[in-house]
């Protein structure tokens, strides 16, 4: 099956992300939003992230506005009625997802696939409320997604050696690098990551080290681009305590369970570089 044209459930940070790159990788691109306030901000997202691309040279003017034509931006999930490929991208709320999905499935033609971005959420369980288990999988990219090379593949139980494969060679087009992943806790990256960002924690809240000296312990003595409690605050508190903890429930491992001290700043609002606090202090703005 050939795709040419990909819907995107949800232009938020990450939902704008996908659309861009399908759109600079020549797919025709609808993306939805539940009203024209949010729809409007996320098609000016994505406009400003192609004018930067201009200015530094990366894409013509020309190439800047195919790019945009590409994109039809709509509050009707019905204009999703001759995709190939609908990914959602709306918040990590299980209920929600699977209310899109019902949804979408009765839009969508039979032979497309239905896709969701979800970074820790059971697949299977979103692929159960369509009549196309077989036709479902997670492409979970990452953030910023026009930037990080990485894509998951994920594979539920029931999805199709056809489908793993027509979601395969659609991330590697986007220009990504694809690892294949089981429907499980975490996927491969976040069953990785989490465990080394909640050890951090718990070591900063034991007192082991200073907050700057673990960031760069990590800076030098692993050569990581960032530490991980700066990393912490870039993905979000809040996020890292939803993902680590839709892990535990699944798994009951320890090293999943989030530390008080995440706890802590979660309930005071510290929740890293969007509300300019976290670990670390920022300047919301600049």
């Amino acid at each position: 099956m050939e795709i040419k044209k990909v819907g995107v459930l949800g232009c938020g940070l990450m939902g704008s992300g996908i659309a861009q790159v399908c759109a600079q990788s020549g797919y025709q691109v609808v993306v939805s939003e539940i009203n024209d306030e949010l729809l409007n901000k996320g098609l000016a997202s994505i406009n400003s992230a192609l004018t930067k691309s201009v200015e530094k040279g990366k894409l013509s003017q020309k190439d800047k506005d195919t790019v945009l034509s590409r994109i039809k931006g709509t509050t009707n999930t019905n204009d999703f009625s001759d995709c190939d490929l609908v990914m959602e991208a709306v918040i990590e709320n299980m209920e929600l997802k699977k209310k899109v999905f019902a949804e979408i499935d009765k839009i969508c033609p039979k032979q497309a696939i239905l896709a969701t971005h979800t970074s820790c959420l059971p697949i299977i369980d979103m692929a159960m409320v369509t009549t196309r288990a077989d036709k479902v999988l997670g492409l979970h990219f990452f953030n910023p997604v026009p930037v990080m090379q990485l894509m998951e593949v994920v594979k539920t139980i029931a999805t199709s050696d056809d489908t793993l494969e027509i979601g395969k060679a659609f991330g590697k087009s986007l220009g990504k690098t694809v690892v294949v992943a089981q429907d499980t806790p975490g996927f491969i990256v976040n069953r990785l990551l989490m465990p080394f960002l909640l050890n951090a924690i718990r070591m900063l809240e034991a007192g082991v080290a200073t907050r700057d000296d673990i960031d760069t312990a990590i800076n030098l003595g692993l050569n990581y681009p960032m530490g991980p409690l700066a990393l912490s605050d870039l993905i979000g508190l809040d996020t890292v305590f939803f993902i680590v903890n839709s892990i535990y429930q699944e798994l009951k491992d320890p090293q999943y369970a989030p530390p008080p001290l995440l706890k802590k700043m979660i309930a005071a609002g510290w929740l890293g570089r969007k509300t300019g606090k976290g670990f670390y202090e920022y300047n919301i703005g600049r």
